[in-house]
């Protein structure tokens, strides 16, 4: 699922659920809520976050194992 995806990469790019949901402009419990698979996570928010860790919006939601932008 795409929510354990969301936090290995948090984790790998060793941030706190605060921080990340200060990059989204949330709180910390709807984030921590994303990772938990309770609330999905609207497309800007992953958006966001495929910027914020250069990686692919397919890596962030399960499609690919592929991180990089090609």
């Amino acid at each position: 699922m795409y929510y354990k995806r969301l936090r290995d990469t948090r984790e790998d790019h060793d941030l706190t659920q605060k921080q990340v949901a200060e990059i989204l402009e949330t709180t910390q419990q709807v984030y921590s809520e994303y990772e938990k698979g309770i609330r999905e996570i609207p497309l800007h928010r992953i958006i966001l976050l495929a910027k914020h860790y250069n990686c692919s919006i397919d890596y962030l939601v399960g499609l690919s194992d592929e991180q990089s932008i090609k």
